[in-house]
């Protein structure tokens, strides 16, 4: 990794959506530019960083590295190209060498930034014409780079329907669901006949009035996902795009695959999928 590349950021806001998720926001470098749906990779270093729960405890069992040695892990980019800060989506990994450290972080903190973006999780590796659907299917932090791409004019333009299904254990884990329900207002009045948003909750570890309740494949396979969505899913009009734990990536490409889908290489095909992990 080459150090012209590194540059040091400042942590702006966090939010708590859970003891296990958060989010938090950094300055954005000026000579900064990423694609919606790509990511990063964000470094710390253990032996500079000053905000552990218990720092002498934390430096023994919450970290495999070198005291210092700086650690990078990937994070996908929760904000609009256009925005001024950057914001991230993480998940805390018990003893995790790198989530245990970041879970501490406060206002005013700082933190590295390799400013090479990387990932082909974008809109633009598919061919013209595009089709009129595009569906975002994620699990836990893979809502990331989805709502990145939501945030992006160009797709509201792009497609008459965009269907999100997002999917988590528990009706607390469904994070950044308000912001969602306003994106259609805030985006969709920016264009001429932007894309219809349909949200898809998806709670599969405890009862969620309105969320449907299986895994993203046997909600494919039932036909259930399509019939909350109201619209068909037919691999001759839509692009579908898969992030979230390499498990349901996995399992939901192959069942995609059954219902005739093809992945997206080189520009053609209608499955596309992130691998950072």
């Amino acid at each position: 990794m080459s150090e012209d590349n590194i540059q040091t950021v400042k942590v702006l806001s966090k939010t708590t959506w859970t003891p296990s998720l958060f989010s938090f926001t950094v300055t954005r470098p000026e000579s900064f530019k990423f694609t919606a749906g790509q990511f990063v990779r964000l470094g710390v270093n253990p032996s500079k960083l000053q905000y552990y729960k218990q720092q002498g405890e934390a430096q023994s069992q919450a970290t495999d590295a070198a005291p210092d040695e700086d650690i990078f892990r990937a994070y996908s980019i929760v904000s609009s190209p256009f925005d001024e800060v950057l914001e991230f989506f993480s998940i805390v990994i018990p003893d995790g060498a790198f989530t245990s450290q970041l879970q501490h972080l406060q206002v005013g903190d700082e933190l590295l930034l390799n400013t090479m973006p990387f990932g082909f999780l974008t809109l633009a590796r598919y061919q013209q014409p595009l089709p009129k659907d595009l569906w975002l299917l994620a699990t836990g932090t893979g809502l990331a780079p989805f709502l990145s791409m939501l945030q992006d004019l160009q797709t509201w333009q792009d497609y008459e329907h965009i269907v999100l299904a997002y999917s988590a254990r528990s009706q607390e884990e469904l994070a950044y669901v308000e912001q969602i329900k306003q994106l259609q207002a805030d985006f969709g009045s920016l264009v001429d006949n932007p894309a219809r948003l349909i949200f898809v909750p998806i709670v599969t570890r405890e009862p969620m009035e309105g969320a449907l309740t299986e895994r993203l494949p046997q909600l494919l396979l039932n036909g259930e996902l399509e019939k909350r969505a109201g619209i068909k899913l037919d691999n001759d009009n839509a692009h579908v795009m898969l992030c979230g734990n390499p498990e349901m990536v996995e399992d939901t490409k192959e069942t995609l695959k059954e219902l005739g889908f093809v992945m997206n290489r080189r520009g053609e095909g209608n499955i596309a999928v992130e691998n950072y992990w």
